[in-house]
């Protein structure tokens, strides 16, 4: 067996502008006949969002090729990608064998041909592997949607992954607590002091102390992290007599995110020191937009910064938090300070409705499932509990406890009923 079975779409990206396709020859894909068909059919669904980061995501999900789906893209497209300097890639986790279509490919399986008996027992797989249950809840929304798209277009007979969640465990209810770290309204302020303590090189250091903290605060907007990586600085805008992030939001969705003084004057300080350094603070003309997207938080040399970059600095930022996040510091991800977002809301008072619409939740219920309002210490009777059992007398004994020890039959327990209770025996 080949080492990555799934070489072969890399065969199916589309060249850079002014470049000739590249002949690669790539190995046959395991119990596929008609890799190029299904390349065809996969990019059809994939060409149904919009969202690059969507793209990314489900392609990563699924065991595709993230540079083969970049293609769609156009301004991200493989052979541009692959000039930017990049960090080693890290080391495959213990469930990428077990991304869907490397699943299938190990097995020799079409996965057009593949039943529901196939999709419960790579769920069986994850769930030997160490995988969560929402781990395995998403990996199976994602291949639900993929099929449903198959079936619907005739590449399948019937989607194999819409099964019942429920007996499979993988239905969360709204009452359960989101396993995501809850961080206080402190502790985030604790992130935004240390975001300007990191240790950099005098060159760079108020471009990267400016960049960590506008990182941070943008955070603190209740943003996906994707939807962060993807903003550029024309999203930045006035309107209504406020200034807004036009966020890309899941679904293709778009929505206005108010900004804070906070993230403005956060996010000021950064572009202006960046446009300090690389000279780019002319302004675009009226009525026109740049001809090139510039990413509103970007690497040194211009590039946009990836999921990784940013959780990678928010986990250093953490560590350099001190007492406050001590205990937590090694648990902090991006989605940590979007899920504080909510509930320090709610903490607040803020119509659920309002909170809803800032962070762009389809339904409200996802929005109810953040409330641990429900759930705090001051709503748990377990202390009553605990105060009452403290406060309850002592048990007394009753009758000279000496003669019950002189009477053998009352220390072993006189097995006579007591007077007026008839012996059943």
């Amino acid at each position: 067996m080949i080492d990555d079975p799934l070489l072969v779409l890399e065969a199916g990206a589309a060249p850079a502008p002014g470049h000739a396709p590249a002949t690669v020859e790539t190995p046959e894909w395991p119990g596929v006949t008609d890799p190029d068909v299904l390349r065809a059919q996969l990019l059809d669904w994939f060409a149904q969002y919009d969202n690059a980061g969507t793209r990314r995501t489900y392609a990563y999900a699924l065991g595709l090729p993230v540079a083969w789906v970049d293609a769609l893209g156009g301004a991200h497209s493989p052979d541009t990608r692959a000039a930017r300097p990049r960090p080693p890639a890290a080391a495959p986790g213990p469930l990428h064998a077990l991304a869907w279509f490397r699943w299938c490919a190990t097995r020799d399986l079409d996965p057009r041909v593949a039943t529901s008996a196939h999709v419960k027992a790579w769920l069986h797989a994850l769930s030997a592997a160490g995988a969560a249950r929402r781990t395995r809840q998403r990996m199976l929304a994602t291949l639900s949607a993929l099929y449903g798209h198959l079936a619907e277009t005739g590449a399948v007979a019937a989607n194999p992954a819409a099964i019942d969640r429920r007996r499979l465990g993988l239905v969360v209810s709204t009452r359960e607590p989101s396993p995501t770290i809850r961080l206080t309204a402190q502790q985030v302020r604790a992130l935004l002091d240390a975001s300007g303590t990191l240790r950099h090189g005098p060159a760079l250091r108020t471009l990267y102390a400016t960049r960590a903290r506008a990182v941070v605060a943008l955070l603190t907007l209740g943003l996906r992290i994707s939807e962060l990586t993807g903003l550029d600085r024309d999203d930045l805008l006035r309107t209504g007599g406020d200034q807004v992030l036009r966020v890309h939001g899941k679904g293709g969705v778009r929505r206005e995110v108010y900004m804070t003084d906070l993230a403005q004057q956060a996010l000021s300080d950064y572009l202006a020191e960046r446009d300090r350094l690389g000279s780019t603070a002319t302004p675009a003309r009226r009525g026109t937009s740049r001809a090139v997207a510039e990413p509103l938080i970007a690497t040194r040399d211009g590039h946009r910064c990836s999921r990784v970059d940013l959780y990678r600095l928010l986990r250093r930022i953490a560590a350099a938090a001190g007492p406050a996040l001590a205990d937590v510091a090694d648990r902090i991800h991006p989605h940590a300070l979007r899920h504080a977002y909510v509930t320090i809301a709610l903490e607040q008072d803020a119509r659920i409705q309002h909170v809803r619409a800032d962070v762009g939740h389809a339904s409200i219920t996802t929005t109810e499932h953040y409330d641990r309002g429900m759930r705090t210490r001051d709503t748990t009777a377990a202390d009553l509990v605990a105060a009452a059992i403290a406060a309850a007398d002592p048990p007394t004994t009753t009758g000279d406890p000496s003669s019950a020890a002189a009477d053998p039959s009352a220390a072993a327990g006189d097995p006579s009923p007591p007077a007026g209770v008839r012996d059943p025996s």
